[in-house]
């Protein structure tokens, strides 16, 4: 079970024990984490999941589609770490990933 730690809009650092399955978004909505809204239920097309990476094992992450880059170009506040969690799938080997929610844009 992937072990996350995630750092609140208000700055609480939350400690999740996720199972292996789905996506991240999924992860962070149903542990409540507020910021992430997930509007459009994981289909890359609202950024209510956009997150920033803080730190990730390496090579666990996929790619940056081009549908999700159009999205994280659209944003106010995107530093080279913005991802969407709704396409990032939760496997083994995120344990040990940090993420920050990004402040309301």
């Amino acid at each position: 079970m992937p072990h996350i730690q995630v750092t609140t809009r208000d700055g609480e650092i939350r400690e999740l024990d996720v199972a292996a399955s789905g996506f991240l978004m999924e992860a962070l909505r149903d542990a409540n984490i507020d910021g992430v809204e997930a509007i459009c239920g994981g289909c890359c097309s609202c950024a209510t999941c956009h997150v920033y990476i803080d730190a990730a094992p390496a090579g666990t992450l996929p790619p940056v589609s081009s549908d999700e880059e159009m999205l994280l170009s659209g944003l106010v506040s995107t530093p080279g770490r913005s991802r969407l969690s709704c396409q990032i799938p939760v496997t083994a080997e995120l344990d040990g990933l940090k993420l920050t929610i990004p402040p309301d844009s």
